[in-house]
């Protein structure tokens, strides 16, 4: 029989939304080049080679942008509820890890939302610390993640369940 004490009451894994996939992305980029190729071969045989050079320039800088955003995706956040203690994770790019520990009956759940945009912010806040969680979100994703954690907090303040 398992510690109610130690009985998960929400968990979930935020992590940026992609949509495009890393061999769609090399798809991409090859028609992309193909398509720079085409454009820079008449000013090439013209004589104004530069320009074909400045062409690949952007080929190599729009790479780059989605190495870079690729990257970015790895991030991802965790949490963790149980009657007696929320763990919120931040697990950056490279792995570095950082984590917050919460007393769920003394957090308090705070959102920003725009009349126009929708929820533009979500924080754990807990003793004058603030802590925003899944700021790469998009704004109805944020109201989802506000709503079941608000119920989860709620659930986990009434306390352990014995059975």
């Amino acid at each position: 029989m398992s510690d109610p004490f130690e009985r998960k009451i929400y968990e979930a894994r935020l992590t940026p939304r992609r949509s495009m996939t890393r061999q769609a992305f090399y798809v991409f980029i090859g028609i992309f080049c193909c398509g720079q190729m085409l454009f820079a071969l008449p000013f090439f045989f013209m004589g104004a080679w530069p320009v074909a050079g400045f062409m690949g320039l952007d080929a190599l800088g729009l790479y780059l942008a989605f190495r870079i955003s690729f990257n970015a995706a790895r991030r991802q956040e965790t949490l963790a509820l149980t009657p007696l203690e929320l763990v919120f994770a931040q697990i950056g790019a490279r792995g570095q890890r950082r984590e917050w520990r919460f007393n769920p009956s003394w957090v308090r759940l705070e959102q920003t939302v725009h009349e126009e945009f929708g929820t533009e912010r979500v924080a754990l806040v807990s003793r004058g610390e603030s802590v925003e969680i899944g700021a790469f979100l998009g704004p109805d994703q944020k109201a989802e993640l506000a709503r079941e954690l608000n119920r989860a907090l709620i659930d986990a303040r009434t306390g352990a369940r014995f059975s």
